[in-house]
């Protein structure tokens, strides 16, 4: 039987790195963001790397937006009698993506701050991972959110570490409502990763020089560190593994 993984934010980064890594096991893997012209991209060099497994789906959509998610939702279930695996990839710091000064504007600001960092990385997880419940394989059935190292130390404004760290008791919540019928819920919480968009040309050579020094295997992560565990997260082997924060951080949360 063909597993039918789904992946938000599957583009580009962790969410690219974790399709690949489940077509390459013959998963149907759906993809799903905002930029139509990424998720073609990324549904090609899949499609060319690996071309024996199910040619992949992608649907854009803003998954902060309620009516978006419900096209989603029937979107999945025209097409597939139930969902695998649900991998919560999608996110990011508005404030690095944000052009300078957008938030500067006082307490109004912090507002728009802090509401768009929540709807950014919490409730576009929340409102997916509602909306697939009733779909999900039972039993067998994981769900998997990506957290980040800054929902234990924060991230240097608050917002975004919080957005994060509001996923863990969420996702705690649902391995009790769900273990019964065999489905696993998990959090994997990344440390600095290269490669990405998250970080890009966000933060200097030093900054980033300094993220791996926290490390204690002195290397940055990848994209497939994290992939990987989330594959082990998603497997048969991990059936008796739910409501459990994993860090991929190289110990960088003990610091140096």
């Amino acid at each position: 039987m063909t597993q039918v993984v789904v992946i938000s934010g599957g583009g580009t980064g962790i969410g690219l790195a974790t399709a690949r890594s489940f077509a390459r096991r013959g998963a149907q893997v759906v993809i799903i963001g905002r930029r139509a012209g990424v998720l073609a991209a990324a549904v090609a060099s899949i499609s060319t790397e690996q071309p024996e497994a199910p040619a992949p789906l992608s649907i854009t959509a803003d998954l902060a937006d309620v009516g978006q998610v419900e096209a989603v939702r029937a979107t999945l279930e025209q097409r597939f009698a139930a969902v695998d695996v649900l991998v919560n990839a999608a996110g990011g710091h508005v404030a690095r993506r944000a052009p300078a000064g957008t938030y500067d504007d006082g307490l109004a600001g912090v507002a728009r701050r802090w509401t768009d960092n929540y709807r950014l990385n919490t409730l576009t997880a929340v409102l997916l991972t509602e909306a697939l419940i009733p779909r999900l394989r039972a039993p067998g059935g994981r769900i998997v959110f990506v957290s980040s190292i800054a929902a234990y130390r924060g991230s240097g404004e608050g917002s975004y570490g919080a957005a994060k760290a509001a996923l863990h008791p969420y996702s705690a919540d649902l391995a009790k409502l769900l273990g019964p019928r065999g489905i696993t819920v998990n959090v994997v919480a990344p440390g600095y990763v290269a490669d990405t968009e998250f970080f890009g040309a966000a933060m200097s050579e030093a900054q980033l020089d300094a993220r791996i020094d926290e490390t204690l295997n002195k290397r940055a992560g990848t994209p497939a560190d994290i992939a990987s565990t989330i594959g082990w997260l998603a497997s048969a082997e991990a059936a008796h593994v739910t409501a459990q924060i994993v860090q991929v951080n190289g110990g960088a949360e003990r610091g140096r």
